[in-house]
C-alpha cells in the first residue's frame, strides 16, 4: 500500500516518462535487494538415511515387540512420518536408483542388481552406469545449486565422482572389482569419521551439504557386537533372528551417532533428516511349517525381492526442526518422492519427468489416493528392455492392494523367490489382512479389474500392447 501511495503523489507532479523510468528504477532495486537475500538465505543441510535391508515394522516406533531403536524411535518423535512408505524396487540397486533420480527403473534402466553372469559383474556394469548417468539426480541438482555432497556406503553406479558427488568412499573401479559400494560399505559398520569430517569441511566453508548415508547395515554378514547379540539370544530365537534383530539395533546406534553430530555442531535445527530403507526384509521363519518359507533357504520368500509388504514397505520419516511440524501422516509416500521434496526444501529447479512429488506439501499428498511399484529379476539386466526380466507390477490403492505376475526371465538361483508365486493376479486387503495371507482376487474380481486398469495405464509392458 505504501508503495502505491508514493505512485500515486509522484505521478500529480512528475511527467510520465519520468515516472517511467522511476518505476524502472525501483524494480531493479526491489529485485537486487531479493537476490541478496535470496543468497543470504540459509540453504538447509539434507542429510539421507538409507537402511539396507529391514522390515518396515522392524523398529521400536513402528510395534515390534523385541528389536529396540530408541534413536529412530526419537527420529521418528520429532518427524512428519509416513508410516505407508514404499520402494519402486525390493532390490538394492533399482531401489536406489530410483531415490537418487526420481524415476522408476523401467525409466533409469538399472531394473536389477546385476547384467546377468557371475564373472566380471563391474565390469558388466559400466554399460548400465552410463545410461543411468544421462539421467538428473538429486546430487548433481544439488551440487550445481551451491551444496557439497558426500557419498558413503551403498552406491552401485561408478564411484562417487561419476554421479555427481564432491566427496565420497566408494571408487567403482571396475579393475578393482570396484562394485555394490566397495571401500564406502565400511561407513557405520567401522566409524562415521569420514562423515563427520565432511560435516566439519562443509562448515568451515560456510557451505550447505548433502550427506548420502546408506550403510551396509543391517544387511548381511550379520556380525553384529556381542554385547548386542547376547542381548537378543536371550530371548530364546535361533541365531540367525536373534543376529538380524542385533544388526538393526546396531544400525540404529550409527543413526544416532550421526544426529547427536548434527546437535553437537549446532546445525540440526536447519538439517532436513531424511529416512527409508532400500527394501524389506524378514528372517527365515522359524516355523518350518511356514507356507511362505518354501524352498527358499537365505530368507522369508515374500520379503526382499518380492512385491509383497515385507519387500517393499518403509516407514519415511522427514525431520527439519525449524520448518517441519512433527506429525504422524495417513496418506503414502514413495522413494520416488525424495528428489522432488528434497529439492523444494533447498530452493532449487525440479527436472521435468519426474514420477514423485512434494512430500512437504500436505495438499498434493492428501489427494494421493494410490502408489505403484515393479518387481524385476535379480540380474539378467537389458538396457533398453525393461520388460524382459519383469517379474510383477503391484499397486497400493487405500486398503487393497494388487500384484499382477509377468513371465520375465530369472536365470539366476534366486528364481526361487518367484517360481512358486504363479498366479495371474492375487488382491489383499491390507487393513483386514496386513501379512496378505488371504488372497482375495477371485472373490472381488471388480477391484482387480479396477485396479489393473489403473496399473496398465500407468505402464503398458510390451505383452500389453
Amino acid at each position: 500500500m505504501l508503495t502505491n501511495k508514493i505512485y500515486l503523489n509522484w505521478n500529480r507532479s512528475v511527467p510520465f516518462f519520468t515516472i517511467a523510468r522511476i518505476k524502472s528504477i525501483f524494480k531493479a532495486v526491489v529485485l537486487l535487494l531479493f537476490a541478496l537475500s535470496s543468497r543470504g538465505e540459509q540453504k538447509p543441510n539434507i542429510v539421507l538415511i538409507i537402511s539396507d535391508d529391514q522390515g518396515w515394522m522392524d523398529y521400536g516406533f513402528m510395534g515390534h515387540p523385541e528389536i529396540q531403536t530408541p534413536h529412530l524411535d526419537r527420529l521418528a518423535s520429532e518427524s512428519l512420518l509416513f508410516k505407508r512408505g514404499y520402494v519402486a524396487s525390493p532390490l538394492c540397486r533399482p531401489s536406489l536408483a530410483s531415490i537418487a533420480t526420481g524415476l522408476f527403473p523401467f525409466d533409469h534402466g538399472a531394473t536389477g542388481n546385476d547384467v546377468f553372469g557371475y564373472d566380471d559383474r563391474a565390469g558388466r556394469d559400466v554399460a548400465v552406469q552410463e545410461a543411468f548417468h544421462h539421467h538428473p539426480s538429486m546430487i548433481k541438482t544439488l551440487v550445481e545449486y551451491g551444496y557439497l555432497a558426500h557419498q558413503s556406503g551403498k552406491w552401485w553406479e561408478g564411484s562417487w565422482r561419476d554421479a555427481g558427488f564432491t566427496h565420497g568412499m566408494t571408487h567403482g573401479d571396475p579393475e578393482r572389482k570396484g562394485r555394490h559400494g566397495d571401500e564406502g560399505l565400511v561407513i557405520g559398520r567401522k566409524d562415521l569419521k569420514p562423515i563427520t569430517g565432511f560435516i566439519d569441511l562443509a562448515i568451515s566453508q560456510e557451505k550447505p551439504f548433502f550427506v548420502w548415508y546408506a550403510p551396509f547395515l543391517p544387511h548381511t554378514p550379520h556380525n553384529p557386537p556381542k554385547r548386542l547379540l547376547r542381548k537378543y539370544q536371550r530371548s530364546g530365537h535361533k541365531d540367525d533372528v536373534s543376529k538380524y534383530y542385533a544388526m538393526c539395533e546396531w544400525f540404529d546406534e550409527t543413526c544416532g551417532q550421526l544426529i547427536d553430530y548434527l546437535d553437537e555442531k549446532g546445525i540440526r535445527e536447519n538439517t532436513l533428516v531424511l529416512y527409508i530403507a532400500d527394501n524389506g526384509w524378514r528372517a527365515r521363519s522359524e516355523n518350518e511349517d511356514d507356507p511362505n518359507q518354501m524352498a527358499w533357504e537365505r530368507y522369508a520368500l515374500r520379503s526382499k525381492g518380492s512385491p509383497y509388504e515385507h519387500g517393499v514397505r518403509t516407514p519415511i520419516m522427514l525431520s527439519w526442526p525449524s520448518r517441519i511440524k512433527p506429525r504422524r501422516q495417513s496418506g503414502f509416500a514413495h522413494a520416488v518422492d525424495f528428489f522432488p521434496t528434497i529439492a523444494s526444501a533447498a530452493g532449487v529447479d525440479v527436472p521435468n519427468g519426474l514420477a514423485g512429488i512434494n512430500l512437504l506439501d500436505s495438499s498434493v499428498t492428501q489427494d494421493r489416493d494410490i502408489i505403484f511399484g515393479v518387481t524385476h529379476s535379480i540380474q539378467d539386466i537389458t538396457i533398453g528392455n525393461p520388460d524382459r526380466n519383469l517379474q510383477y507390477l503391484w499397486c497400493v490403492s487405500r486398503d487393497w492392494k494388487l500384484i499382477l505376475r509377468y513371465p520375465g526371465i530369472d536365470t539366476t538361483r534366486f528364481k526361487a523367490m518367484h517360481e512358486w508365486d504363479k498366479p495371474p493376479a492375487r488382491l489383499y486387503n491390507l487393513a483386514l489382512d496386513p501379512q496378505e495371507n488371504k488372497d482375495l482376487a477371485e472373490s472381488r474380481p471388480e477391484i482387480v479389474a479396477k485396479l489393473r486398469k489403473r496399473i496398465h495405464n500407468w505402464y503398458q509392458p510390451a505383452e500389453l500392447q
